[in-house]
């Protein structure tokens, strides 16, 4: 449910920053079935996709490292190169195939083009993993701008990527909204000066998400229209 904040109004902003994992597709059995394939190939034990969802959104980098950890690898470092080759081998082969697009995505975010929004999505997935998902599921056209954890030199939660994403939007943080599904997307947003909302259905590392400082709370993007009295009063 939306939480009402004074400060938040749906025609103060020229922009929208949307994340990707959590935020509007589920690839949970995305990353369960490439992570799943490079541990067989690396002959270590399995991992439940309940265990995985805890450490998504600090890129794939993060991800991998986090999972070798949890499977009880010694020497990270001495295994990683070839993990990470095997889990880019498996996620491309498979990319879109396990996973969904959230209830009221594409709505609420026709809804914000048809405001006048203009929008990018800034994800720490890589760009050869994010731009192939949004075209299968249909959502790349929506969107002018696409940033991947490898587009910058820093990842989120750092503020740069928003900073960046800001400039190539042509925009100005306090006018551009960040919408995410957890800590990394609220942190970030708030370093960098943008108003920042949170879905109430995405990873947030495992963690409540109501516990994040954001300026709202979303069950729906669809909540984001200008005919919400939450935002519009």
């Amino acid at each position: 449910m939306l939480l009402r904040h004074p400060a938040l109004h749906a025609f103060d902003f020229d922009a929208a920053i949307v994340d990707l994992d959590g935020t509007m597709v589920d690839t949970l059995g995305d990353f369960s079935a490439a992570l799943g394939g490079m541990l067989a190939d690396l002959r270590l034990p399995a991992i439940a996709a309940a265990s995985i969802e805890a450490m998504v959104g600090k890129g794939s980098e993060h991800l991998i490292r986090s999972v070798l950890a949890h499977v009880g690898v010694a020497d990270i470092e001495a295994v990683y190169a070839q993990a990470w080759e095997r889990y880019q081998h498996h996620y491309l082969a498979i990319n879109g195939q396990h996973a969904r697009v959230y209830d009221g995505v594409c709505e609420g975010l026709e809804a914000l083009r048809a405001q006048g929004l203009r929008l990018a999505c800034l994800t720490n997935k890589p760009l050869s993993f994010a731009q192939p998902l949004l075209a299968a599921k249909g959502l790349d056209g929506l969107f002018e701008q696409v940033f991947g954890g490898d587009s910058f030199e820093r990842k989120k939660p750092d503020p740069l990527p928003l900073i960046k994403t800001c400039e190539a939007l042509g925009t100005a943080p306090a006018r551009t909204l960040m919408i995410g599904d957890s800590s990394n997307d609220a942190k970030a947003a708030r370093a960098a000066g943008c108003p920042v909302v949170l879905v109430d259905y995405g990873y947030n590392h495992g963690e409540p998400v109501q516990g994040v400082d954001a300026d709202a709370y979303l069950g729906s993007l669809v909540e984001l229209t200008a005919t919400t009295p939450a935002l519009s009063d």
